[in-house]
């Protein structure tokens, strides 16, 4: 029994970082009919998705902090709860302080998400088979992104656009109801974790300073840094590049942008379940994790050949091959932090990683813009082939073994060796 009931919590993970992608990108799809019926500017609805960005910068501490203590159902509940209110709600709004208001609700619950999916896969998962979980539970994400334009087109020209944010925050509440209906109790395995809400309650309260003071949250927290704002270019900026540089119609676009999140939603998977083999066959944690990443980064050097390619069907190839590695890199650089934070900050750690992530995006969003206006899409295709590497060299420098930081005796860290 123990063993079915964790695999069916990993598929309602897995459906629930699915509902994330998908809730959030409606409105990209959508802002067309909405900005002609309310009179919203341009300008507004940047400040719609900035609305986003802040809560959602914010939650991803906030909430890993709060699912830390908590665990990861009442965490993940919370979450999806809050997220698939405020995603319903858009479909009612009636002017733009409101769509504002619900963006910014829409991101507080959503900041929560993949650290209560990582804290959930520590909980049920033993090493050998994390990677693996951590793939499929991060692999929604991508098959969400996928599945959001035919969705929302469907939905919206069929009962409008109001129903495209309706539909699927009705569904998220469905999913917490029946999250909260799995029993959280299991027999310990030798290769799974004990997970009572007893334990929940052990587990030490880590001060904050002492989780920043920390050498390994501050290194994970660099790289995260480095690394989102590749991804959110890929996200919020192909489009554009294929429509203005490769004069893709719009239509066109819609028909291609899918298949490198494909190749993320697969990958994901793909991953973990290598990590897991590695580990199967006898090669400790420390090693398994960095090979696929290694693995990853090299990958990832064929971006400078996207500007390059004559063929928009050779550059859609090869902006897939660069989801493939990111979707490499992801779920083992998730997995990494659980095999290092484990019970103790797992949550909290992977919440500040996606913080600094989140802040980067930020922040880097306009100098992308700048450097596309003054120049062209070319330097920041050389930057996203060398990020990569540059993050695997300061992983393989400053974490030069992955192991378990013991909190348990006083404040005290006491590394332990994994793998």
């Amino acid at each position: 029994m123990g063993s079915k009931i964790r695999w069916f919590i990993l598929g309602l993970v897995f459906l629930a970082t699915g509902l994330n992608f998908l809730d959030r990108q409606v409105l990209s799809m959508t802002i067309i009919k909405i900005q002609d019926e309310f009179n919203i500017s341009d300008v507004e609805y940047g400040w719609v998705n900035t609305s986003f960005l802040i809560s959602y910068a914010i939650m991803f501490t906030v909430g890993g902090r709060l699912i830390d203590r908590i665990g990861g159902k009442a965490g993940l509940a919370l979450s999806v709860g809050v997220w698939s209110v405020a995603n319903s709600l858009h479909g009612v709004m009636t002017n733009f302080h409101q769509l504002l208001a619900f963006r910014f609700l829409l991101g507080v619950g959503e900041g929560g998400c993949f650290p209560g999916a990582a804290k959930t896969v520590y909980e049920w998962f033993g090493k050998k088979e994390r990677a693996l979980a951590n793939g499929i539970a991060i692999g929604g994400s991508a098959i969400g992104a996928v599945l959001a334009p035919p969705v929302t087109i469907l939905i919206s020209n069929s009962m409008g656009w109001r129903w495209s944010f309706a539909i699927p925050g009705l569904v998220g509440i469905v999913w917490v109801l029946v999250w909260m209906l799995v029993p959280w109790r299991k027999k310990a395995t030798k290769e799974q974790p004990v997970v009572v809400e007893q334990e929940q309650e052990k587990a030490p309260k880590i001060p904050f300073l002492t989780l920043l003071k920390n050498k390994e949250v501050l290194v994970f927290i660099l790289i995260r840094f480095l690394l989102d704002p590749v991804f959110y270019f890929l996200m919020f900026w192909v489009p554009k590049y294929l429509n203005q540089e490769r004069g893709v119609s719009f239509e066109r676009v819609g028909e291609l942008f899918w298949i490198p999140f494909l190749a993320l939603g697969i990958s994901n998977i793909m991953g973990g379940w290598f990590s897991d083999r590695l580990i199967a066959r006898g090669l400790p944690v420390n090693s398994a994790r960095k090979w696929v990443m290694g693995i990853a980064a090299a990958i990832t050097l064929v971006a400078p050949l996207i500007a390059w390619v004559s063929s928009v069907e050779v550059a859609i190839l090869l902006m897939a091959v660069l989801m493939l590695a990111h979707g490499l890199w992801i779920t083992n650089y998730i997995t990494a932090i659980s095999d290092v934070f484990g019970r103790y900050a797992t949550s909290t750690v992977v919440g500040l990683s996606g913080t600094a992530g989140a802040v980067s995006g930020m922040v880097m969003n306009p100098l992308i813009g700048m450097v596309i206006q003054d120049y062209s899409y070319g330097p920041l295709w050389i930057i996203s082939g060398i990020m990569y590497p540059l993050a695997f060299v300061l992983l393989a420098i400053f974490i030069p073994k992955i192991k378990a930081v013991d909190f348990s005796i006083g404040q005290k860290l006491e590394k332990q060796v994994v793998g």
